[in-house]
């Protein structure tokens, strides 16, 4: 039987459904978890780790909305990602981590073998958190650890299994408390990474300037196919910078999410269409060189602060992909 996946949200989970979420994490029968927004003691969320840390088969696990609520749980999934060697996809929206616990986590996180995915949305994130994600996204990708060494960590010590591959989808929506300081150097790392694919800055009160570097960022990157920038207090100054950059350059980027700025629609329509007419041309190319027909991946981000999502389980069988978050 393929491994399936439970999800569940906004639930107080007893005794009984930790016990069924432990066994079946143990016995490599799950796939997704999702936790998102619910209530569980604190021996009751070391169990569910401890459930993960033994698991070979969970792909994405999902705590958002408050799950990881303290210093001591955030050490408890550190050390679970420490032992665990399948997670690609780990989303902690909404979780009070502070610059504290990303500390706790960035060794667990940034020598993961398999974690590729990344949500710390809403997670009160500063300059010091940004650093640290800096380094999950190695330049020309050189693993995670390759290139920068945890002092506690002997050099001859880092054997290539136990290295990150890099991130390839970061979201790190809603963290104001970051600087421009922060943004500048996440900017640096994304122009030098060669594995990200997906970046989420929405509702960050980014403004014209570091739009302005992320551009450049943008413009630099070989692999960054998607930026969002809802919400993040953007002018027709920045609209006309990404517009000049994606008419007389070529960029990988395919989806630039600017609504809820103060963008006129027309700009906004000329960049989209730009981006579409160099999605078009994309397909063509692969068409002529034999590979027609293989569509693009369209992935459909789905808001984590949804407090009206309902209870899902479900048992069918996940592919091999990386997994999208599914919510109902």
């Amino acid at each position: 039987m393929l491994p399936g996946s439970i999800q569940i949200t906004g639930e107080a989970l007893s005794g009984a459904e930790i016990k069924d979420i432990c066994d079946s994490l143990k016995e490599n029968s799950v796939r997704l978890l999702s936790v998102r927004g619910c209530q569980l003691s604190d021996r009751d969320f070391g169990r569910v780790c401890r459930g993960v840390a033994d698991s070979h088969s969970l792909a994405q696990l999902n705590l958002n909305l408050g799950v990881v609520s303290s210093i001591g749980r955030v050490k408890q999934l550190a050390d679970a990602l420490k032992t665990n060697r399948s997670v690609q996809t780990l989303f902690l929206h909404g979780s009070p981590l502070l610059d504290a616990g990303l500390v706790a986590l960035n060794s667990a996180l940034s020598t993961h073998p398999s974690l590729v995915s990344l949500d710390l949305g809403d997670c009160m994130l500063g300059d010091e958190a940004v650093q640290l994600i800096c380094g999950m996204l190695p330049p020309d990708g050189a693993k995670s650890g390759r290139w920068r060494y945890s002092d506690s960590l002997p050099r001859k010590s880092m054997m290539a299994s136990d290295l990150s591959p890099g991130l390839r989808e970061l979201t790190l929506s809603a963290n104001p408390a970051i600087t421009g300081k922060g943004w500048a150097r996440l900017a640096i790392a994304v122009a030098h990474s060669s594995q990200l694919r997906v970046l989420n800055l929405d509702y960050n009160p980014l403004g014209d300037q570091i739009a302005g570097m992320l551009a450049v960022a943008v413009a630099s990157s070989r692999t960054l196919e998607v930026l969002d920038l809802e919400g993040t207090s953007l002018t027709n100054q920045s609209a006309q910078i990404f517009l000049d950059m994606v008419e007389n350059y070529p960029t990988c980027l395919r989806v630039l999410v600017l609504a809820e700025n103060a963008i006129s629609p027309e700009l906004q329509q000329q960049i989209s269409d730009l981006l579409s007419e160099g999605e078009e041309d994309d397909d063509k190319e692969g068409e002529a060189r034999g590979v027609g027909g293989i569509s693009r991946e369209k992935t459909t981000w789905l808001p984590h602060s949804n407090s009206s999502s309902q209870m899902v389980l479900v048992t069918s069988g996940l592919g091999d992909s990386l997994l999208a978050e599914t919510e109902m």
